[in-house]
């Protein structure tokens, strides 16, 4: 009924169907308009996860900027007067920017211990070293010795400060809750459009600066918008890059004009369509999916050379046939082989869907999407312009025997046991490989080292106390009133006012002790750079107090009378005694070779409780740190899951393919072999697997077993004609042997352009993929007829 559908409607009908393709092509590319990139931190999460809400509320109820981060390493000493003078004059035209709410540098930290007056008094009227009167020596020394300050806004060896630009919070972005999803989008796309143009107009105002000394941008709102940047660069090299990579092989190829336009035209038609379906739908290309406009062209190209090859050879076989017939012909004997490498390919794709990483689920459901219309239009616009093409004239290039095919032909003949040999090393070695796969890997390792991503964020993590947060959250039991006492009356002197806030009356010894027992633990680990907690604050106090511990009831005191800026600045971000908790802030230091990031947060929770005695209900981690283990663990269950799922789904449709249990295993060992290889590589090399190297395994499987389709397909085909393996062998190494070498070469080498992005996770998912193809397509080329001549698995009548 299918075949009758496609002969009468499909083929018979080439001018309504061309017209039908116009539409097609020029409705969804009007939808490409909408075609979006999103770069933001949710798409690198595990989706729905807990952790995620909980850091949230955390960022909430303490205080949370977006902020910029700029690194200064004057080329003078610190607090020379150029120094200090280009550092203002940068900081006010910073400031002066309309995007920018305040800028935080070393000239604006509150310097209490630069005079001799009362604490009170320091307090209320502080100095800092921009002012003309302060002693800027003593005062940088004090910076430098700061609990709070030293590897934050000042490296320990005093060369390098950070300045903190704190960004305006976006009406609109306070009012997306309340908006339709349609303009909530909207709402994204400009504050995405907003942060590109506040990144140009920063890095226009350090470039001014280039001179006075090394000035490096950090942040979220950086690292996002150049993740969006390497994802338009990356979409657009791979697409052209493969395009014309694909050109270039089509002329080697079949050397005849005729030859390129057809199958680049079923190329653009495809992409063309689904970058119109994505922005129908408002699904965004993350950096993740950003090769999947070049892997429909790989695909799409390896449909349309299997149909091509398969074309002319009929052709040759059947010189007296019109066009007609032969473009029927064609199309009856690879719709089912291709349809089957499609729908193989695509479970591949979908066993993405359950890594519970929203990225790589995304990327699932396009490549799904992507793959099924490359399929249709393979099978309408390809036989539709043959239609129309004069084809007499047209033969298969003369060298129609492959000496590389050939080659492999006669080493499957004559040297089985050797390739069985190989195969046995090379399981062993895949083994020992993925025994020792990991997934321990940095975000800073994910960008090139000449990046500026890379190059801030190294400096910040060496010098600035660590890159990646992390929050201890320790929730105190339920408050019990303090009675008054005696060490009220010692702060009379600061005007302390009967009031019925007893805010002061919070701070007891057992939650200041275990808030500071917490604290020196946390710094004291070699993983953690920076730790900031209210503990740091009693210990500038301390300083301050002539170094006499304050009791609690000072600290109370003290707490009350500090001035609002000072308190919303350096004690509300550690303590919220409204919900009785306090919240201790440390960064890991993210470029530590053997950091592990699993084994440290599993430490520190078995610790907490262990050391500290407390309970799960007493305490939370939280922060960054957190969701991105959360993702890196997700990483082996979605390696496992995929894989097994791929193989167990693409056995069971060999099995509906072929009826024959022997033949599909010997379909599917080839491949499987080639992808435990790769990760084998993978593991030995010591490379992490990341969001993309984890598709690898899958994706090859779904890929590489078209090769296997095809080759049995046609070689039961052939069978069915000669009755003799190693005949049929030949003549199967001549025909699709042929065709699975020049598109696994195209894959291959398409694969490879991938080399030319910024994102390190991306190159690594091009160069790992094409050579898995390439011992794919050896191995489908030599193991797999080598199992054939060894298994039998066609009768003499079948």
């Amino acid at each position: 009924m299918i075949a009758h559908f496609y002969q009468n409607v499909i083929l018979k009908n080439p001018k309504a169907i061309l017209v039908l393709l116009i539409i097609a092509i020029l409705s969804f590319g009007y939808y490409s308009k909408n075609f979006r990139l999103d770069a933001s931190s949710e798409t690198l999460l595990i989706e729905g996860d807990p952790d995620l809400a909980y850091l949230k509320k955390v960022s909430e109820r303490y205080g949370s900027k977006e902020f910029l981060i700029l690194t200064y390493t004057p080329n003078e000493g610190m607090v020379t007067d150029s120094s200090i003078n280009n550092l203002l004059s940068l900081k006010y035209k910073i400031q002066s920017l309309n995007w920018v709410h305040s800028v935080i540098t070393l000239l604006d930290i509150p310097l209490l211990n630069n005079s001799d007056a009362p604490l009170q008094e320091r307090l209320e009227s502080f100095k800092t070293l921009k002012d003309e009167d302060v002693d800027r020596n003593r005062g940088f020394k004090e910076i430098l010795n700061s609990p709070v300050f030293r590897n934050f806004v000042i490296s320990e060896d005093g060369k390098t400060s950070g300045i903190i630009v704190n960004i305006k919070q976006s009406q609109k972005l306070e009012d997306i809750e309340n908006k339709s999803k349609e303009e909530a989008e909207l709402i994204k796309d400009q504050i995405k459009k907003q942060n590109h143009q506040n990144i140009l107009e920063i890095r226009q105002v350090i470039q001014s600066y280039g001179d006075v000394g090394k000035i490096y941008l950090g942040g979220i709102p950086m690292i996002a918008d150049d993740m969006m940047t390497f994802i338009k660069s990356d979409i657009i090299v791979f697409g052209l890059g493969v395009l014309l990579f694909i050109i270039v092989t089509l002329w080697f190829v079949f050397r005849n004009l005729l030859w390129i336009i057809v199958p680049i035209s079923s190329c653009l038609f495809s992409v063309i369509i689904m970058t119109g379906l994505l922005g129908l739908l408002g699904w965004k290309v993350t950096v993740i999916s950003s090769n999947f406009i070049a892997l429909m062209l790989i695909l799409t190209m390896a449909m349309n050379i299997h149909m091509s090859t398969r074309f002319l050879q009929i052709k040759k076989d059947f010189p007296s046939k019109n066009n007609f017939e032969i473009i029927y012909l064609t199309t009856s004997k690879m719709f089912w082989p291709i349809l089957y490498t499609v729908l193989t390919t695509i479970f591949a794709f979908l066993s993405l869907i359950f890594s519970e990483i929203k990225p790589i689920i995304d990327f699932g459901w396009m490549m799904t999407f992507g793959l099924i219309t490359s399929f249709i239009i393979s099978f309408t616009l390809l036989p539709t312009l043959l239609n129309f093409a004069p084809t007499n004239n047209i033969t298969v290039k003369k060298e129609q025997k492959s000496k590389i095919t050939n080659l492999l032909s006669l080493i499957s003949i004559n040297n089985k046991n050797s390739i069985f040999l190989v195969t046995g090393i090379v399981i062993i070695f895949s083994v020992i490989g993925i025994s020792k796969l990991e997934v321990e890997n940095s975000f800073i390792n994910y960008f090139d080292k000449n990046t500026e991503i890379y190059k801030g964020m190294k400096l910040i993590d060496e010098e600035l106390g660590g890159t990646t947060p992390l929050e201890v959250i320790i929730k105190f039991p339920e408050k019990k009133k303090v009675k008054k006492s005696e060490e009220d009356d010692e702060f009379e002197d600061w005007g302390d006012e009967e009031d019925t806030n007893d805010e002061k009356y919070w701070f007891t010894k057992d939650k200041i002790d275990l808030i500071t027992s917490v604290h020196n633990y946390l710094d004291s680990l070699p993983e953690i750079g920076k730790v900031l907690s209210f503990s740091s604050i009693i210990e500038v106090a301390t300083q301050l107090n002539n170094n006499k511990p304050l009791g609690t009831l000072e600290m109370g005191v003290l707490y009350s009378k500090i001035p609002e800026s000072i308190k919303t600045e350096i004690i509300d971000p550690y303590l919220s005694i409204k919900d009785n908790e306090a919240r201790i802030s440390l960064r890991i230091i993210d470029s530590q070779e053997d950091l592990r990031r699993n084994d440290l947060i599993n430490k520190i929770n078995f610790d907490l409780k262990d050391k500290f005695g407390l309970e799960e209900k007493d305490y939370k981690l939280a922060g960054v740190l957190i969701l991105f283990n959360n993702l890196l663990q997700s990483l082996f269950k979605s390696q496992i899951l995929t894989l097994g799922l791929v193989m167990i789904g693409i056995f069971s449709m060999f099995i509906i393919l072929f009826r024959n249990i022997k033949l599909s295993l010997i379909g599917v060992v080839p491949n499987f072999i080639a992808a435990f290889f790769i990760l084998g590589i993978i593991g030995l090399l010591g490379i992490p697997l990341d969001m993309m190297t984890i598709t690898i395994a899958a994706i090859t499987i779904g890929i590489a077993v078209d090769n296997s389709i095809h080759y049995i397909y046609r070689f039961k085909e052939e069978f069915n004609k000669i009755n003799d393996y190693k005949k049929t062998l030949k003549t199967c190494h001549s025909t699709v042997g042929v065709a699975i070498l020049n598109t696994s070469i195209t894959i291959v080498f398409g694969f490879s352009i991938l080399v030319l992005s910024k994102f390190i996770p991306t190159i690594y998912f091009g160069v790992f993929t094409g050579l898995a193809m390439l011992l794919a397509m050896i191995s489908v080329l030599t193991l797999l007829p080598a199992l054939i001549l060894i298994i039998k698995p066609f009768s003499k009548s079948s």
